[in-house]
């Protein structure tokens, strides 16, 4: 409904959210006056439009019908005076900024970020957890918790397991992750994630991840299967790059330099189900896992280690034993 006023997210992360975070206290004030006209409605016994017949209680409800959201309209136009900068947001961004700046110069940072296809993000509207490569953020209904990424510790202070979920039959594991800012004017807050987006969440995260309470992480079986994949690669014949071939960013993340060249290792060249790849190396070993485990039966993960995948670029044939790492 105020789309037109709340502007866009994903231009301007940070000046959405102020005006969202201020419209939503403002609708939510109103919500005692709406009940109060309903009821108007709903028990005409009780005399309510007439003001002067209804009972004290009523009376008193009705006073602070009408206070709170007088209070909060004389708040919300204090924190949109001079450009947002009483708003509790900006204060909590000024205090990332440096000396020669403010907090816009944080805004405009944040913004940018938000817009890279690369951060994460889970959680439902009211509890969304946002990592770039910069920030970690929490966005709630009333407020932006925001901390620096270089300045924080992270630690696993809970686990929560649920039976049924409504996308899922199998049991979900939900961790609670203690965020904790080095800085003494960033107030500490929990994030809360599938125990499935754990692994990404620790990928996209500088900082390591303390597990204080000794949780028992239940990885994803794709997350589990990568791990095995890697361990495994790792012990494979090594390929030895020509010094004339440059290495290049790795066609599937973009982020990590090419690392594997596939090679039939496994039986001899005219052998077997595995072919001959002539592909250069232009895949990183996680792209190449992730890749793999992709291609198998869902439903049958015995299978994943001994089958056989075609390459993502040329469809050749081949198996882990045929991954080699670049030295």
């Amino acid at each position: 409904l105020l789309s037109a006023w709340l502007g866009s997210e994903d231009a301007a992360f940070v000046q959405y959210h102020l005006r969202r975070s201020t419209g939503t206290l403002l609708a939510h004030s109103l919500l005692p006056l709406g009940y109060y006209v309903g009821m108007c409605f709903a028990a005409p016994e009780k005399h309510l439009c007439f003001f002067y017949l209804a009972s004290k209680e009523w009376k008193t409800f009705f006073f602070f019908a009408v206070l709170l959201p007088a209070i909060t309209s004389a708040l919300a136009y204090y924190w949109s005076r001079k450009g947002w900068n009483n708003h509790p947001l900006a204060r909590t961004l000024a205090v990332h900024a440096l000396p020669q700046s403010g907090w816009r110069a944080v805004a405009s940072s944040i913004n940018t970020e938000f817009r890279r296809i690369d951060k994460f993000a889970t959680g439902a509207p009211g509890a969304r957890v946002i990592v770039t490569d910069t920030w970690v953020i929490k966005v709630t209904t009333y407020c932006l918790h925001v901390a620096q990424q270089q300045d924080i510790h992270l630690t696993v202070t809970d686990s929560r397991q649920h039976e049924l979920t409504p996308d899922s039959n199998v049991p979900v594991q939900f961790l609670t992750i203690r965020v904790a800012s080095v800085n003494p004017y960033i107030k500490a807050f929990d994030i809360r994630l599938n125990s499935t987006e754990y692994g990404e969440l620790r990928e996209k995260l500088r900082a390591p991840i303390s597990n204080a309470a000794n949780v028992v992480i239940h990885q994803s079986l794709s997350d589990l299967f990568l791990e095995t994949f890697t361990s495994l690669v790792e012990i494979n014949q090594t390929y030895q790059v020509p010094s004339t071939q440059e290495l290049e960013p790795c066609i599937g993340c973009m982020q990590t330099i090419a690392n594997i060249k596939l090679i039939k290792n496994c039986q001899e060249p005219n052998e077997g189900e595995c072919q001959l790849c002539y592909c250069r190396p232009m895949w990183c070993l996680t792209c190449m896992g992730k890749w793999f485990a992709s291609r198998q039966d869902q439903q049958h993960p015995e299978t994943w280690l001994s089958s056989q995948v075609p390459c993502p670029t040329c469809r050749a044939k081949f198996c882990i034993l045929d991954v080699c790492l670049i030295r």
